[in-house]
């Protein structure tokens, strides 16, 4: 197949459809995409939008929305699925494997060597300065995160209301994740059907076409064979999905035993996969829960450090999992004594493939109904109240974050000024200044250690 246009060369006056891009071309891509993926998964998708959309026009835009929407729906790291779908769409099975495993294997291997370093050096005062400073940092992180996604979701009344309902419920109901993502869904069931004008549908794919040019995959693009709806396709995978995590469950069942540490984090990250939905940053909660109240894996102070150094590499911040797992395992060490690294790396790996095994059946079994429904907007209007409804999860989640960070010895305590005066600093940058998320880290963990020095850290 010929190979894709140079991205330079695509722009408003471009009319052609751009050539197909071969098996390999693809693979490089998402590789590529894997190791500049920071900023979270807001950033992530807008860099995916950028690239597929705006420069390569692999797919059109109201096809690209589509997809994330549906994966928006989904428990798991949406980006991670956004990729997975796309690769899927454009070169079937394989494709999808290869971009959601290249999305993931990179942050992965980061991931273990940083908190190897963690485990090993985090006593040392200038580590201990750099890590104060980056905590307040990650509260701006993740308000800024809330509003990228609300400036794309949160375009009408009835969205905006979702999301602070969402939002409320978090923070005063504590309501289960599961519960508000099904009361949107269902709240975008009744609109379309007894108030269709509260969701405004807009042209705005059509704009987007018109500025980018024909897509690859366009919103009228046939849908390719192997993407057709197939009850037989769609047994095959769920059975596959299903066998792999048996296989998996069972050995280490065998050899640790019900109550070991792996098969209780094969479990755990499972569920976590399963009932968690909004993404990265609804699922955080579930797992502080469970890793540090629950199972005792490591402390809240590693937990924060953990999502600190998660969006300070690339690929999705659910990787903050795969930091869970390798904490997990260096404690509990149930083999190899005196080498803890071998159990750490083992937990890790377990982590991370029991929370990203449902992810790829989700999209390998439902993205065929997708695609089959995407100008039914009895389908869409739930998808886009779900969207809605994750920004009010993510903005609970900065609150949550909040908390810990800014009063350490709780809410009847005082206080921590420099950590206040560092988030507020944070925040002018993200939201004024437009500073990158690692400068941003960069320059926290700098000015955590001055102040350290200085004996003004708590």
């Amino acid at each position: 197949m010929t190979p894709a246009p140079d991205p330079s060369a695509t722009g408003n006056n471009v009319t052609a459809t751009p050539p197909a891009p071969g098996f390999r071309q693809a693979c490089a891509y998402w590789l590529r995409l894997g190791l500049i993926s920071f900023g979270g998964p807001a950033g992530q998708i807008s860099i995916m939008h950028q690239d597929l959309v705006e420069r390569r026009r692999w797919i059109s835009e109201h096809r690209f929305l589509h997809a994330l929407n549906y994966t928006m729906l989904l428990p798991g790291p949406e980006a991670q699925q956004l990729a997975t779908y796309i690769g899927w769409l454009m070169h079937g099975t394989a494709g999808g494997l290869v971009a959601g495993v290249l999305f993931v294997l990179p942050s992965l291997l980061i991931m273990m060597a940083l908190a190897w370093l963690y485990v090993s050096y985090s006593e040392l005062p200038a580590v201990a300065g750099m890590f104060y400073g980056v905590k307040p940092a990650v509260i701006a992180i993740v308000l800024a995160a809330a509003h990228r996604i609300g400036t794309r979701s949160l375009a009408t009344p009835f969205a905006r209301l979702i999301a602070l309902l969402a939002f409320m419920a978090l923070l005063l109901g504590h309501a289960p994740f599961p519960l508000i993502i099904a009361a949107a869904a269902a709240a975008g069931f009744i609109v379309v059907r007894f108030r269709p004008a509260w969701l405004a549908v807009t042209a705005r794919h059509e704009s987007a076409r018109h500025a980018y040019g024909p897509a690859l995959i366009d919103d009228d693009s046939p849908i390719p064979p192997h993407a057709q709806f197939s009850w037989r396709r769609i047994a095959a995978f769920a059975v596959t999905g299903l066998a792999l995590w048996c296989t998996a469950s069972g050995l280490l069942l065998l050899h640790f035993g019900w109550h070991g540490t792996f098969p209780q984090m094969g479990w755990f990250f499972t569920k976590a996969a399963l009932l968690t939905f909004g993404g990265a940053y609804a699922v955080l909660p579930y797992v502080y829960q469970g890793a540090v109240q629950q199972f005792q894996w490591l402390s809240a102070t590693q937990m924060i450090d953990g999502l600190a150094l998660g969006e300070a590499t690339p690929g999705p911040l659910i990787m903050i999992v795969a930091f869970v797992g390798f904490i997990g395992g260096w404690n509990a060490a149930p083999f190899a004594p005196g080498l803890p690294v071998f159990p750490a790396i083992a937990g890790a790996c377990t982590a991370t493939f029991f929370t990203f095994l449902p992810s790829f059946i989700f999209i390998f079994v439902g993205a065929p109904t997708v695609e089959a429904t995407r100008h039914e907007l009895r389908i869409s209007a739930p998808l886009a109240a779900i969207t809605a409804a994750v920004v009010g999860v993510v903005l609970n989640l900065a609150v949550f974050f909040a908390g810990h960070v800014l009063w350490p010895r709780g809410f009847t305590g005082p206080v921590d000024l420099p950590a206040l005066v560092l988030g507020l600093l944070a925040t002018v940058a993200l939201f004024r200044f437009r500073v990158g998320i690692i400068p941003l880290i960069a320059a926290a963990a700098v000015a955590g250690l001055v102040l350290n020095l200085a004996g003004l850290a708590p």
